[in-house]
């Protein structure tokens, strides 16, 4: 399984209907679920950024079908990276 980290930020539209954040956090939840994945954890936070989703999926392709549907939906934007744990990290760097 693959780690992301989504940062997330409202859109206009989402910022109108921020009452609804929760629903569509665990829809988007779900669509993860469905698609072999795991949301290990979902932040709302201050300033800058509006939020954070950590989550697995199978692969690339799956994490990036994921994103574009819940951008689709027009109330967040995403910055999404690969996230490694500590003992991912420590498998890399002991190869480097």
């Amino acid at each position: 399984m693959v780690r992301y980290l989504s940062l997330i930020s409202y859109t206009p539209e989402g910022i109108r209907a921020i009452k609804d954040s929760p629903q569509r956090e665990a829809h988007f939840r779900r669509d993860v679920e469905a698609a072999g994945g795991t949301v290990e954890s979902a932040f709302w936070t201050l300033g800058e950024i509006d939020g954070a989703i950590v989550f697995t999926a199978p692969d690339d392709a799956a994490a990036a079908t994921l994103l574009l549907k819940l951008g689709s939906r027009g109330c967040v934007r995403t910055r999404t990276m690969r996230a490694f744990n500590a003992t991912e990290f420590a498998h890399i760097v002991g190869g480097a």
